[in-house]
């Protein structure tokens, strides 16, 4: 009877310790799921970088640290006035520009005056306080843009590069890395950021 006794304790220890060894297994698989969807977050979905320069400003000042939202345009196109990150083709312009979208596929773009056109249209800008333009550059005529063309601006209209100018031109879809989401120092929403309240 104590012999049958001690093999049921010793059962029982067995058991017990066996529980143990499989919560600790499920608490490691849980953690090492937690950290590579974190991984993959970071890698794939989200990326930080620094405004280049003061093109946006004031709404983004240069080295303001920015999130990049990579995964924002897998369904859809920008919307107007995004704040978008691309990059463009070609080994010497391998950094990333940050501009707003003005111009959607399809639409015809022209400025005239320092003011915006879309399709003969004049623009109901959202952004405060913008400085008249002092150069159309390429959309002194109507520019008409292709179905995967964006027509983007910087917010610090006179000292920026942007589809004016040949050397940036219209962003295509394939360019765009993603949308500016979020400032880090200090933390904002970028699209609430200099946006006029009555828009």
């Amino acid at each position: 009877m104590a012999d049958y006794d001690f093999d049921l304790n010793d059962n029982r220890r067995s058991k017990k310790i066996k529980r143990a060894i499989v919560r600790i297994a499920v608490f490691l698989l849980e953690t090492a799921v937690v950290v590579l969807i974190a991984f993959l977050l970071v890698r794939f979905a989200f990326e930080r970088t620094l405004m280049p320069g003061d093109s946006m400003a004031p709404t983004l000042e240069a080295d303001t640290s920015i999130m990049i939202n990579r995964l924002s345009y897998l369904r859809k196109g920008p919307e107007r006035f995004d704040v978008i990150v691309f990059e463009q083709e070609g080994e010497e312009h391998r950094y990333y520009h940050v501009k707003r979208v003005i111009g959607l596929p399809g639409e015809t773009v022209q400025i005239v005056n320092g003011i915006v056109y879309i399709n003969d249209e004049p623009l109901n800008e959202i952004v405060k306080d913008l400085p008249k333009m002092h150069l159309s550059g390429l959309a002194t005529e109507p520019m008409v843009l292709d179905e995967d063309e964006y027509f983007v601006l910087g917010d610090n209209r006179n000292k920026s590069e942007d589809s004016r100018f040949a050397n940036i031109g219209n962003v295509t879809r394939k360019q765009i890395v993603g949308k500016a989401w979020l400032t880090l120092e200090p933390f904002n929403i970028i699209s609430q950021i200099n946006i006029k309240k009555d828009k």
